[in-house]
This record gives C-alpha cells, sequence and structure tokens, in this order.
C-alpha cells in the first residue's frame, strides 16, 4: 500500500510539481486547493496515473471542517502546506486577507491537525522574505525582519507553528526557498511573463529598471528537497534552498531576450519599483546539503530553456490568458 501525502495549496506550481515529484517516489497525493484545477499544462501531475491523484476543492478559511473530515478519512501520513496568499506588491492593498489566510487560517487548521496521531510530518512551505533584505547569507536562525504585510503574515504563521512544535512536538518542518521558477509556472512571474510578452510581440514592464538581485532555483530541486524534509526533518527543523548564481531582474530579462533573438530595448519598458521590494536574499543551504544530502542540479539556463520549451509547447492555451495576477480575496 502506497503512503498518503496530502498536498494544500495543490494548484500552484510549487504543489503541482511537489505532488506529481511525490507520486514519482512512490506516493499517493490528495491535493487540496480553493480554485478549481487550472490548465492541465499547469498541472505536471496530469501526466501521471490518475488513480494515484486526488483533487478535492476547498478553502481552508470558510471549509476547514470539511478539510478535516477529508484529513480523518483518508489519515495521510504526510501534509504538505503551499496554501497561501501569496503576492508580496498586492498585499499592500489589502493586508487583512494576507493576514488571514497566511496567518488565522493556518493556525485554526494546526489547532485541528495536532491532534491527529497519525500524522507523521507536516511541512511548511514558508519564506525567506521572513527575514527582510539580507547584505550578508544568512543561516536558519536568523532574526525575522519582514519589510511587507506579506512577509509579516508568513513570519506569524511560522512563529505560531515553532510554538507548537515546541509546546505540542507538533511534527512539523520548515522550507524556505530563494525565487522558484520553471516550467508550470504561473504566468504573471517575471520568468514566464517575460517570455511570453516578447512572443505576443508585447513591451514588458520592467519594475525599478530590475534592479533588485533574485537567486532563481528550479522547481524540481526544491521540490526534490521538500520531500526529503518531509521524510528526513526533525520537528522544527528549517531548510534554506537557493543556487549560488545571483542575477539582476535586468540581466535575467537580457538573457531571455538572447535566447530568443530579440532587442531588450524594444521588448521592455522601465516602470517605477515597487514598495518595499526586498533587495536580495542570501541563504546559506549547507544544512539541507549536509542533513538531507540535497543538491540543486538545474542551472538558471536550464530554468530559462525548459520555460521557453513549455511556453512554446502550449503556446495556443497559454496565448489566451492573463500576464497579470488576478486577486481573489
Amino acid at each position: 500500500m502506497r503512503p498518503r501525502i496530502l498536498v494544500l495549496g495543490s494548484n500552484c506550481v510549487s504543489g503541482a510539481t511537489f505532488s506529481a515529484h511525490a507520486i514519482d517516489q512512490g506516493f499517493d497525493v490528495i491535493g487540496v486547493s480553493r480554485s478549481p484545477e487550472p490548465h492541465a499544462c499547469f498541472l505536471p501531475y496530469k501526466r501521471r496515473p490518475p488513480q494515484q491523484f486526488q483533487f478535492v476543492q476547498a478553502d481552508l478559511n470558510s471549509e476547514l471542517d470539511r478539510i478535516m473530515s477529508l484529513v480523518e478519512e483518508r489519515r495521510p501520513e504526510f501534509i504538505a502546506n503551499f496554501a497561501a496568499q501569496g503576492m508580496v506588491a498586492q498585499s499592500w492593498n489589502d493586508p487583512e486577507q494576507w493576514f488571514q489566510t497566511n496567518t488565522i487560517a493556518m493556525v485554526r487548521l494546526h489547532e485541528r491537525l495536532r491532534r491527529c496521531e497519525f500524522l507523521k510530518r507536516y511541512l511548511q512551505v514558508s519564506t525567506p522574505e521572513v527575514y527582510g533584505s539580507t547584505s550578508t547569507i544568512v543561516t536558519e536562525d536568523a532574526p525575522y525582519s519582514p519589510s511587507t504585510p506579506y512577509a509579516a503574515s508568513k513570519a506569524a504563521c511560522d512563529l505560531s507553528l515553532n510554538s507548537y512544535v515546541k509546546g505540542y512536538m507538533f511534527p512539523a518542518v520548515f522550507t524556505r526557498s530563494t525565487n522558484v521558477s520553471g516550467p508550470c509556472q504561473q504566468l504573471y512571474r517575471i520568468i514566464p511573463k517575460t517570455i511570453l510578452s516578447i512572443l505576443l510581440g508585447r513591451k514588458l514592464k520592467l519594475e525599478g529598471a530590475g534592479a533588485v538581485k533574485r537567486s532563481f532555483i528550479h522547481i524540481q530541486d526544491v521540490a526534490n528537497a521538500q520531500l526529503l524534509s518531509l521524510l528526513h526533518g526533525n520537528p522544527g527543523d528549517i531548510f534554506h534552498l537557493a543556487t549560488e548564481e545571483i542575477v539582476t531582474i535586468r540581466t535575467l530579462v537580457e538573457r531571455i531576450c538572447e535566447i530568443l533573438a530579440v532587442d531588450f530595448n524594444d521588448s521592455v519598458e522601465i516602470v517605477d519599483g515597487r514598495r518595499g521590494q526586498d533587495g536580495l536574499y542570501l541563504l546559506d543551504c549547507s544544512k539541507a546539503q549536509s542533513h538531507l544530502g540535497w543538491h540543486p542540479k538545474f542551472t538558471l539556463e536550464d530554468v530559462l530553456q525548459q520555460t521557453i520549451d513549455w511556453i512554446r509547447e502550449n503556446f495556443d492555451s497559454l496565448r489566451h490568458l492573463p500576464l497579470d495576477y488576478v486577486h481573489k480575496p
């Protein structure tokens, strides 16, 4: 009998890629998301045997009883939580919604889950934004200094969950990765948005001239580390996931323009930067390397080429979809 993982937030690229990876590693997956499943091209688990994945549409904010009934009926040994309001810039517009989903709903969920004796491990997908912008490489015990409502709501959840680890021995582990990217990513993210804008002949709005720096990590490398964390992490463990290559957003866009053989200046429009945008996240990943035996396998060039190939393969479906984030309260 295959072990079972329940994935909260299975529609996002991280949740969907993790689900596919878990199936490949011998698990059955129950996916839960508040929205209907998007087009199959965004869901890599759709290319796996259908009997190994079950999707349930349910909202953690309003249907916790229904989700807990599912948990108690199916008794998953593992739960991975990708569910969150994830957009940083938009969190300034209505911070209450971000705290409701990312903090309050999570506290209510954890209070129910701590009584599930069959639960072996719970993965909380956190973010390095809880540290704010970093000027030096930071380890997992770095102090929190969030600079946006999104980051503050995630930090509050992490602090609450860590109290459950200490007070109830709740079996939670945490991962914090730099910018995930790769095939199947939502189109409003910078890499697919840049590629599709170019292929559609539209100008990309480059915020702040693309001056901020980022480490982009392949979503498959992240999924691999997250599953290793679930299987081999100890309660309270935090694992950083990043690559050593740091690029400015401008350099990233220039590389995409070069691959697609278009002129950068013809392809972008410089606009103002975002409020509270962190400059850089520098993460020490030695703990993931030593405890989990994890090392990223893919380069940034792999990320760019694979995303280009995915967009070209699904261009007829993707060309009609919005390239900007559409908020759902």
